[in-house]
């Protein structure tokens, strides 16, 4: 019983001590934002320095940020003698040089002897990300409203030479993006038919707010438009990585038209009346109707169902045949 209370009281202490700030003097190196477009920036940074990481306004597409510390030759004989540690909640949230720091240490392990480091940190569930030889997770996910977070190399060997402090490495810190786009539907309305009801379905998916963007896989989806008061659509689309696409959709009148193509000297009528040739294209009720071309004494006369928001192209072809006989 008693092993079992010390054991506990043991646990509840390093619980109680992981949750207190710790504080600590760093040579803040720089202040580094990340987002989804941002571009490798390394600066130098050295032993017991450090580097403050923030998030830029767009993390939609972020699944994480990834670290790479380029190492000198000169490093690879000390191997152990360096730790890495990164801290949240920290306290100042931005500052340069040398500086006394409050935050919550959430990571830390010695720095292994490469000289290519990298350390990727998950921003979100279901990041995918996991450790490999050429890569490490060494913590569980940061939420975006726990950064700035402060990345920084300590000694944590004695007894090493004068010259272990004058080491530099590169540091450089760069997103990882999700395989994930947006779209955002701009409707364009017919001035005779504003406001009216229409539903959109992306990939089969009705979308419920058409005013919101929509989070997609990165690719190729359809476009469904369905609507009682305008021309039904049906169209593909591209979504780029990381990237928003303005979709505009262009909404119709559903009246459905007709439009003639015919030899200038041709005379067309629909359902008995003429149609002046400055008017190729016409609208028209649905239902059935009467289309007629003549050229002098030669008449074609045929019938259409004339459906609501169809066009219909209707073409009298001119043909010459030629036959060879013995």
């Amino acid at each position: 019983m008693l092993k079992s209370r010390i054991t506990l009281a043991v646990f509840m202490l390093f619980s109680y001590l992981n949750l207190q700030a710790e504080s600590f003097r760093t040579v803040v190196e720089g202040v580094l934002e990340v987002s989804p477009g941002s571009s490798d920036n390394p600066i130098p940074i050295g032993i017991n320095s450090s580097v403050i990481i923030n998030l830029g306004a767009e993390t939609r597409f972020l699944r994480g940020i990834e670290i790479e510390i380029s190492a000198p030759q000169s490093w690879l004989p000390y191997r152990g003698s360096l730790g890495m540690y990164i801290y949240n909640n920290i306290n100042p949230q931005t500052a340069e040089g040398i500086a006394d720091i409050d935050g919550k240490r959430i990571a830390f392990e010695p720095l292994p002897s490469r000289l290519r480091i990298i350390y990727q940190i998950p921003i979100r569930q279901q990041h995918g990300l996991r450790t490999t030889t050429s890569a490490t997770v060494p913590t569980g996910v940061i939420q975006p409203s726990s950064f700035p977070i402060i990345f920084k190399l300590m000694q944590v060997s004695k007894g090493l030479p004068d010259d272990f402090e004058n080491l530099s490495f590169n540091f450089t810190v760069r997103p990882i993006l999700s395989d994930e786009g947006a779209v955002r539907l701009i409707p364009r309305y017919p001035a005779q038919l504003r406001n009216r009801p229409f539903t959109v379905l992306i990939d089969d998916s009705v979308v419920q707010n058409i005013s919101e963007q929509i989070l997609l896989r990165e690719g190729e989806h359809h476009l469904v438009i369905l609507s009682e008061d305008y021309r039904n659509e049906s169209r593909r689309f591209v979504v780029e990585r990381a990237k928003v696409v303005d979709l505009t959709i262009e909404l119709q009148d559903p009246t459905p038209i007709i439009i003639f193509e015919a030899p200038q000297n041709t005379q067309i009528y629909l359902d008995n009346n003429q149609i002046p040739r400055n008017r190729e294209s016409i609208t028209v009720d649905p239902g059935q109707h009467e289309v007629k071309f003549q050229v002098g004494d030669y008449t074609i006369t045929r019938n259409l169902n004339i459906q609501r928001g169809k066009t219909y192209r209707v073409s009298m072809a001119v043909d010459l045949a030629i036959q060879e006989e013995e």
